[in-house]
Formats: structure tokens, C-alpha cells, sequence
């Protein structure tokens, strides 16, 4: 007959709990805990010494922030205990951006390169700086705010694009036969190699950013002649008006994680496209 236990008669013993430890990790700028004992989940903003203790400051995706102290096992991470340490010194260390590249430790201020990244919107590229502006200002790239793209070939005229000077493009609803892909085309055809011109398939870029980051199920179908933005407010049931509801949409981005991958790439395209060389 086998022996159950082995060598050691308590090794294994069936009837006594076992003990998992959780695991130590470091309250990192941007990582996105669950306070076990609330419910409360956030991103971390920073760690500090108080009267209580070692804190944590979460801020979850509306917003809303509050302080935890650090004890043993009191986070989530992916529903896994786990053991949250403090930074070293100060507010939590950023080891990654919120686009998820590893951060640069300079600081030092540069001068802006001629390449740009064009958007068709404000909200484009408030989003865009939002994941990616440390990345930007890393590689001194500006992004600009096209207010509309129907006279791009006419606003690459005007920036004239050459070797180091390109641009990047960035369209809203770039699907077969839509406007936007003829003017993709076009831009092309006028200033290859030094333009890039991509989109993504969203009817606007609010729809970029994952439902459940904004904390809704799915982003509403609107029918075709009601205002898109207007008639997702009004699925939705927020009462108010396009600037109220974009600030609470782009308050629920914190990192990469929140937006659709479909967006990601192309940005990511686009940035490589315009520091190459």
C-alpha cells in the first residue's frame, strides 16, 4: 500500500489549511489595484507616511479618489491578494507610461522636431496626449487638431512635407467607400513617401475607449440623421450636453488597457512613422 504522506507524515496533511503568501509588489504609478475589503478599485496616484501608516492613493475611473493603508494582503490584483509596497520615496515611481512603453528618465525640456501627428479633433487629440503625450514630449513630436479633414491635401500644401518634415494622419471612420478613405487616398497619392494617412473604424473617437472603462455595457447604435454624440447622450440617459459628457469619457482613461486595440496600433503606426530617422 502507498504511503499517502510520504516521508514526512505532516507534509501533507489533508485536514490543515494551507497558507498562500501573497505576493509583494510595489504601489507603481498608473497600477490598477482593488482595495479587498471595499470594493474600491483604482489606479495608484501615490504612496505616503502618514499618522496611520504607509497610504495609497487610488483614483478610480470616474475620478474619485481615496486613501488606503498599505497592510498585508488588503489589494487585489486580477482577484489575486496581494502584499502592496510603497515607493521608495515620494509619489509612487512610474516604471511605464500610460501607454504602457517603459518611461524615460529624462526630464530635460526639447525643442519640437517638424514632423507632426495631425487628428480631425479636438477630443483626437486630447485623447492622444492622454496615453501617449509622455511618449510625444520624449520624442519631441506635437500632435495637432485638424478641426475637419476636409481640405487635407489643402493643409499638407501649406505644411509642405519632406524627409524630415512628415506627418502623420489620423482619421475618424476610415472604412471602405467612405469619404475619409478618399481622402486618405488623395493625400497619399500627393505627398508619399512623407505623409502617412491611417484611421480608425470608429464613427467618432468616443467609441474608442472601452465601454467598460466608462462603465456601460456597450456604446448605443444611433440611427443614421440623429446626431451621433447627441443621440449616445441621450441612449445613455446622462442629461448633458457633448463637452460635460467627453470629460467624463476621457476621465475614465487612465492607461492603454482602456482603449479599443484597434486604436492602439494605428497610433502606435503613426508615432513610428514620424520619429523614424
Amino acid at each position: 500500500m502507498s504511503d499517502r504522506y510520504g516521508n514526512d507524515v505532516l507534509a501533507n496533511n489533508p485536514h490543515r489549511p494551507s497558507v498562500v503568501t501573497p505576493e509583494d509588489v510595489i504601489a507603481e504609478f498608473g497600477l490598477v489595484v482593488e482595495c479587498a475589503d471595499t470594493g474600491f478599485c483604482g489606479s495608484v496616484v501615490r504612496t505616503e507616511k502618514s499618522i496611520e501608516g504607509r497610504t495609497v492613493e487610488l483614483e478610480d475611473r470616474h475620478g474619485r479618489r481615496r486613501v488606503f493603508v498599505l497592510s498585508s494582503g488588503a489589494f487585489l490584483i486580477d482577484g489575486v491578494a496581494v502584499n502592496l509596497l510603497p515607493a521608495t520615496r515620494g509619489p509612487a515611481q512610474k516604471s511605464r507610461t500610460a501607454s504602457g512603453s517603459i518611461a524615460s528618465k529624462s526630464t530635460s525640456a526639447q525643442v519640437a522636431k517638424a514632423s507632426r501627428i495631425w487628428v480631425e479633433g479636438l477630443h483626437d487629440a486630447e485623447l492622444v496626449e492622454k496615453v501617449w503625450g509622455e511618449d510625444l514630449r520624449g520624442e519631441a513630436i506635437v500632435v495637432e487638431p485638424l478641426h475637419g479633414a476636409d481640405d487635407l491635401v489643402g493643409a499638407l500644401k501649406d505644411f509642405s512635407p519632406r524627409a524630415d518634415r512628415r506627418v502623420g494622419v489620423l482619421l475618424d471612420h476610415m472604412v471602405s467607400g467612405s469619404k475619409e478613405s478618399r481622402i486618405a487616398a488623395d493625400a497619399i497619392a500627393a505627398f508619399a513617401p512623407n505623409v502617412h494617412v491611417i484611421g480608425h473604424p470608429y464613427v467618432d473617437i468616443w467609441q474608442a475607449v472601452k465601454p467598460s472603462a466608462v462603465g456601460i455595457g456597450a456604446w448605443p447604435t444611433i440611427p443614421r440623421g440623429t446626431p451621433w454624440k447627441e443621440g449616445v447622450i441621450a441612449e445613455l440617459g446622462w442629461n448633458c450636453d457633448s463637452a460635460t459628457a467627453w470629460k467624463r469619457i476621457l476621465a475614465s482613461v487612465h492607461t492603454y488597457a482602456d482603449l479599443d486595440p484597434a486604436l492602439l496600433g494605428r497610433v502606435e503606426e503613426l508615432i513610428d512613422f514620424v520619429t523614424v530617422g
